[in-house]
């Protein structure tokens, strides 16, 4: 089942964009999921079980190195803000 994730990351630490970034840069290199980042957010686009699995474990990382907040939207389907 394809799904869509749109994910914000909040790191608790005046060093937070550079800890996004790190997260995005992560994120990125996984094969077989599209990933579109605004200043917002970042959406994620693939397999459920292979986002799943991603967020599973780049999350499960940070959670673990720092104080940090994720908010997460999942949804069935690729879906795109229209213009």
């Amino acid at each position: 089942m394809q799904t869509t994730v749109e994910i914000s990351l909040y790191p608790l630490h005046q060093d937070y964009e550079n800890r996004v970034i790190d997260f995005l840069n992560k994120i990125n290199a996984y094969e077989d999921i599209v990933v579109e980042t605004n200043g917002v957010s970042t959406q994620i686009f693939g397999d459920y079980f292979k986002i799943m699995e991603m967020l599973t474990k780049e999350m499960h990382d940070v959670l673990t190195s720092q104080p940090a907040m994720f908010v997460m939207k999942l949804g069935k389907g690729e879906l795109r803000y229209n213009d």
